[in-house]
């Protein structure tokens, strides 16, 4: 039986400090400082989220999607990118290779689909 790439402590380290970088973005930083009211409660929820992704753990309960539609005009492919890029580079300085590989396939195939649920919303939705 071979270890597993990526563990919970792992994810205890990522998530905080991708966050942390995140927050002080000079794009990214206000739109997340003024959704997040409780950062310790979602920084939890977080790394349930990519527990639930990458190892299968079932401890995230909860709906991405219904989520980023409350911030739907934030929700722009420039905003993104920024946000994978800083990804890419949190997942590259802590994990190693096939960690940091993995868990950025896996934030590209869910920006993927954020974006193609915020343009199906933006589609459905009238403009007043």
């Amino acid at each position: 039986m071979t270890d597993p790439i990526l563990s919970e402590q792992d994810l205890a380290r990522v998530i905080p400090a991708f966050y942390a970088r995140v927050r002080d973005d000079e794009i990214l930083g206000p739109i997340f400082n003024n959704a997040i009211g409780d950062w310790p409660h979602h920084l939890d929820k977080l790394q349930a989220f990519w527990s639930s992704v990458m190892m299968a753990s079932g401890r995230y309960k909860g709906q991405p999607m219904v989520a980023h539609l409350r911030h739907a005009t934030d929700m722009t492919g420039d905003n993104f990118a920024r946000w994978l890029l800083l990804w890419a580079a949190v997942t590259s300085e802590l994990l190693g290779a096939e960690a940091a590989d993995a868990m950025q396939l896996k934030a590209a195939k869910i920006s993927e689909s954020l974006q193609l649920g915020m343009q199906f919303h933006r589609e459905r939705t009238p403009t007043p």
